[in-house]
């Protein structure tokens, strides 16, 4: 287990080093930095001093060790739009897009398994086909268009929740059902095809001949091995929700990272862009790592990978 995991944490930590490269290169290439920080109109001779002052002329190799050993010591940069240290800025949003993210999970999980179990148990049934036809329309609905939809119906015509903001538990409802109603698909399909072929097996078939039916063979023998696959992919699903929430948290003016995001993509603020995309490339790569672990926890099988 050890040797597992240490392998699977040396593949995380390069995947990561990787994409802090690719984007800090990326970004540098798209934009001057020092043409950002002077702003639209200024002098060509600003421009230099600005370049001169802050190592813009440095080849980005260097800027990319300098930028490396300032994160190692907690140094993150300071915001060319806010004038601003960029690990303050996510501090101060990370609550909300992580508050939405985990609502939005345990939304897609009360929904996406309950459909799941009922359609595996009655195959190429009705239950079966309205549980299919339930995925497909969520994901077929586009987020901004379902906010848009639940915020007219039920804060507006009907003003059960508040349309916008991030100050209560009431302002985070709508926006966690439509963040998670896109996951449901791939997780209610993903679940009732694992459970379709552990319960097909043959030692489902000698718990049925022992008398085992219902509840029971569903909870005791079948659904920990069907839910090996959806452990990753709720891990995967996690990290995008922290990750992809800029939509949503547009739509319902919510003051998260994604809405960050978007700020400091309009505002050409490359240290914070590339922070928030490190910092979002991270934590799938955690997440994903500790999935692994977790499901190489549950499967012994895994860890001779």
């Amino acid at each position: 287990m050890i040797n597992y995991a240490l392998k699977r944490g040396a593949l995380a930590l390069l995947v990561a080093f990787t994409v802090s490269l690719a984007t800090f290169f990326l970004l540098n290439f798209s934009t001057d930095p020092a043409e950002v920080i002077a702003g639209e109109d200024a002098e060509p001779e600003v421009v230099e001093v600005i370049r001169e002052q802050y190592g813009f002329n440095r080849p980005l190799i260097v800027q990319y060790g300098s930028w490396l050993k300032g994160l190692s010591q907690g140094d993150f940069g300071e915001s060319y739009y806010w004038r601003r240290p960029v690990l303050d800025l996510v501090i101060e949003h990370a609550p909300v897009t992580i508050q939405l993210a985990l609502m939005a999970v345990f939304v897609t999980i009360v929904v996406a398994l309950p459909l799941a179990i009922f359609a595996a148990m009655k195959p190429n049934s009705i239950v079966d086909r309205m549980a299919l036809s339930t995925a497909v329309a969520a994901q077929a609905i586009p987020n901004f268009w379902l906010g848009l939809l639940f915020i007219i119906l039920f804060a507006v015509t009907f003003p059960i929740f508040p349309v916008s903001g991030d100050s209560s538990f009431a302002h985070f409802i709508m926006p966690a059902i439509v963040l998670g109603t896109s996951s449901v698909p791939a997780v209610m399909r993903l679940a009732r095809t694992g459970l379709l072929d552990v319960l097909s097996s043959d030692y489902i078939r000698t718990a049925r001949s022992k008398g085992y039916r219902g509840t029971t063979l569903l909870v005791r023998h079948a659904l920990r091995n069907a839910m090996l696959p959806v452990v990753s992919v709720m891990a995967i699903q996690l990290g995008h929700k922290l990750g992809g929430s800029v939509v949503v948290e547009s739509v319902f003016a919510l003051n998260g990272l994604g809405r960050l995001a978007l700020d400091s993509i309009l505002g050409s603020d490359v240290p914070t862009v590339q922070m928030l995309v490190f910092v979002f490339a991270l934590i799938f790569v955690l997440l994903t790592f500790l999935s692994d672990i977790l499901n190489a926890w549950i499967d012994p099988r895994m860890r001779l990978r």
